[in-house]
């Protein structure tokens, strides 16, 4: 009852603040830090520690859960029982996340089958055939980092989901290239591809070996990812009359740009499961599905330009 009056007390104190910036950020809660700390020390040393251990189920084991995760978890689910019945607003928590390790399972799948309708529809000798399939295989890499991440969070993983999202982002530019202006110019579009790995390189390596920078991070993506943007939609603009399947590409483009303004949203998860991030994540299938039916479309296309060129 001690316990359960001075948590309280710790919501009280947190919910009286302004602090917006702090409550969606739930391992930062005072209250869950308390019942954290207490956790800790009741069971994450000593006989707790060995019985933990003992009735630990071996799923969990292999995953590395520790007893500090399960503390954890059992401190998140006290402090949002004690925020819905105060009334408070429910703060987000870091951790294991089903729902978007499940969404990212989907977008991996959909990338996966996605990737075998475009090599049966796709001859080989279509001029984007290979830069296509090189594309599919980063994003299904990403798709399975971002799995594992929000599966199992440790520091590995998350450098790994951050890693392989910026690999995706970098070679969209490459494929956009490509498509745009190397297949008159290869030199060109070979010179582009060197300077984005070894841009991807140095970026992997600060971010590794000097510091991890989430804010250096987020504006390097977010450069690079309107360069993106900005490369796509003009050529589309460019096309639209003379190739009438480019409406898919910029459905795509701009449909990922709305979609990431989910990232901003704060809200409790619906029915306890799906946040912001979840649903940002499951949203992204179909737009990942339309986006390899405009790479069919195209590579058709050019397949078929190119015999009229042999013909003539």
């Amino acid at each position: 009852m001690a316990t359960r009056t001075a948590l309280l007390l710790l919501l009280g104190v947190a919910g009286a603040g302004p602090a917006p910036a702090q409550a969606s950020r739930g391992d930062r809660e005072p209250v869950y830090r308390e019942c954290l700390t207490q956790c800790e020390k009741r069971n994450c040393s000593g006989p707790g520690l060995r019985h933990f251990r003992s009735h630990q189920p071996l799923y969990m084991s292999l995953t590395g859960w520790t007893c500090r995760d399960e503390c954890k978890y059992e401190c998140m689910w006290l402090t949002v029982g004690l925020y819905v019945q105060e009334g408070y607003k429910v703060p987000q928590f870091h951790g294991k996340e089903p729902a978007s390790a499940f969404a990212s399972f989907l977008n991996g799948l959909a990338n996966l089958v996605m990737l075998n309708r475009y090599k049966a529809a796709v001859p080989r000798s279509s001029p984007m055939y290979h830069t296509c399939i090189a594309f599919a295989w980063v994003s299904l890499n990403a798709w399975f980092w971002s799995t594992v991440f929000h599966t199992r969070e440790t520091n590995l993983t998350e450098k790994m989901d951050y890693f392989c999202a910026s690999a995706v982002i970098l070679h969209s530019v490459y494929l956009c290239c490509v498509r745009t202006l190397g297949l008159k110019r290869p030199a060109f579009a070979t010179a582009i591809g060197i300077f984005l790995l070894l841009f991807l390189a140095c970026h992997v390596s600060y971010l590794t070996l000097v510091r991890f920078d989430y804010g250096y991070n987020m504006v390097a993506n977010v450069v690079i990812g309107l360069l993106n943007l900005f490369w796509w939609l003009g050529w589309c603009m460019r096309n639209q009359q003379r190739l009438p399947y480019v409406w898919k590409c910029v459905a795509v483009v701009l449909l990922l740009q709305v979609l990431a303004l989910l990232e901003l949203l704060d809200f409790p998860p619906l029915l306890w499961v799906f946040d912001a991030h979840a649903i940002w994540h499951i949203s992204t299938i179909p737009v990942n599905i339309l986006f390899y039916s405009f790479l069919v479309d195209d590579s058709l296309y050019l397949l078929k330009a190119n015999s009229i060129i042999k013909v003539d």
